[in-house]
């Protein structure tokens, strides 16, 4: 079965010679939302309009393809599909999500939300003060946006209006290392080797900031700031990632000098 584009582009019917092309190479551009559906199902046909509707809606962010099972048994053979409808999300060549059944159309919205980047997303990754504003103005609980910002704002020296908007972000460690930083910048002495720490940090040198703020860690004798500092750290460390080595040898080193 050969794939008939239909008058919506961001829709169309895939088989067995195409899915390759149409579906898993396609997803390493934006994510492919497959239907495997049969004329004989019912709960089908009540979900295949809503699927049709999110798809194009979301036209050049998303593509939906539709496989008639029926027709096409080696590719339901081959992801095991074993009840219809049947949805998997491909994006980078792979499966990053599915489901069975015929969900309320809330929820097929909040599957393809999932996938698709939101205005914010796209606002936050462009790193510009006035698109990371725009993203906080639409999802004010925008982590992305909320960081960067912080970041931009403490880097000329904003440092009210960093505290401002980092207050709160409870559970995010990296926005809780910046809210440490603005901290330590408002005391009004963060010293030599705390700037050190902070310029390396703001140019992406990870190795200088961690040993930087070892020696203002071990150096610092007011407890409250040695927190601070430590804060700073741990957000570093979640930057980095915990199997990250640069993190684990100082994540390491830092639990040495607390004990």
């Amino acid at each position: 079965m050969s794939a008939e584009p239909q008058a919506n582009a961001a829709v169309f019917d895939v088989g067995e010679a195409d899915f390759e092309q149409r579906v898993v190479e396609r997803s390493r551009e934006l994510p492919v939302v497959v239907d495997f559906w049969a004329d004989w199902c019912g709960p089908c046909k009540q979900l295949t309009p809503v699927l049709e509707r999110a798809a194009a809606a979301r036209a050049g962010k998303v593509e939906l393809a539709k496989v008639d099972v029926d027709a096409n048994r080696r590719l339901q053979a081959a992801f095991r599909i074993q009840g219809i409808p049947a949805v998997k999300a491909f994006r980078d060549g792979r499966v990053a999500a599915e489901f069975t059944g015929a969900l309320p159309p809330a929820e097929v919205e909040r599957f393809f939300n999932a996938l698709v980047p939101s205005e914010a997303d796209e606002l936050a990754r462009s790193g510009e003060e006035g698109g990371l504003r725009r993203a906080l103005e639409l999802d004010p609980s925008h982590g992305t946006a909320r960081r960067e910002l912080a970041k931009l704002l403490i880097r000329r020296g904003d440092t009210a209006e960093a505290l401002q908007l980092l207050d709160g972000a409870r559970g995010d460690f990296v926005a809780d290392g910046l809210l440490a930083r603005a901290e330590l910048a408002a005391g009004g002495r963060p010293g030599d080797t705390l700037a050190a720490a902070f310029e390396a940090w703001d140019r992406g040198d990870d190795a200088a900031t961690l040993e930087a703020l070892q020696i203002a860690f071990a150096a610092e004798g007011d407890p409250a700031r040695r927190d601070l500092i430590r804060r700073v750290m741990v957000a570093i460390f979640t930057e980095l990632g915990p199997d990250d080595p640069l993190a684990r040898e100082h994540r390491r080193r830092l639990s040495a000098a607390l004990h």
